[in-house]
């Protein structure tokens, strides 16, 4: 087997692995209350391969993570379903009220809905990259998601186009589909933190 091909094996085998502990341990917590905490600890792990970490051993990094971040986690987590029910509240309130002179708040909702996404995808790379108190780093992730259009943009294309051969294959999802959007996310994200620092850095010189 050439070299190439066992180290293409061997990253699929990582991302395979990763995604099944995530579903496994968002289960483990009933899932509203392990998907926070696993998902921090799947982008922790992903985020050690992306900055040139990759000899520390998967599961005891995982599980490492998932209990040191449980209940910060979904501390996080209780912001995050509020700003879904918000949501979904003004979407029901406006399918209920199709025809009526609502149209006015339809544009302001779902651009609020965009930046949201938007938002979501920073916040777990933020979240495994800084060292930050819950309402301070939902502050910075909106702050650099705003200032991060080209990565922004990115994230859209890269994981709309994931989500296409998804669809086509459904199989994948299951196999790779939570650790794939992490790395994806964790990728463009890092380009956009460093950027930033880098700025900071040339203002302060």
């Amino acid at each position: 087997m050439s070299q190439a091909l066992y180290r293409l094996l061997e990253w699929i085998t990582r991302f395979a692995y990763i995604n099944l502990l995530w579903i496994a341990f968002t289960l483990v917590g009933a899932v509203i209350f392990g998907l926070f905490p696993a998902t921090i600890a799947m982008f922790t792990v992903i985020r050690k391969w992306i900055i040139g970490e990759h000899d520390q051993p998967i599961f005891p990094s995982f599980w490492k993570v998932y209990k040191a971040e449980f209940i910060k986690g979904n501390l996080l987590a209780i912001w995050i379903y509020i700003a879904f029910v918000i949501i979904g509240y003004n979407l029901f309130f406006l399918y209920l009220n199709i025809g009526q002179q609502l149209t006015w708040a339809t544009a302001p909702l779902f651009a609020g809905m965009i930046l949201f996404v938007l938002f979501l995808f920073y916040l777990f790379p933020a979240y495994v990259h800084f060292e930050l108190k819950t309402l301070p780093l939902i502050k910075n992730t909106f702050l650099i998601m705003l200032v991060s259009p080209l990565q922004s943009l990115a994230m859209l294309i890269s994981i709309g186009s994931s989500s296409l051969i998804v669809y086509v294959f459904p199989a994948i999802a299951f196999i790779f589909g939570a650790s794939f959007y992490g790395f994806l996310t964790l990728w463009f994200a890092i380009k956009a933190f460093n950027k930033i620092q880098d700025k900071q850095q040339l203002g302060q010189s």
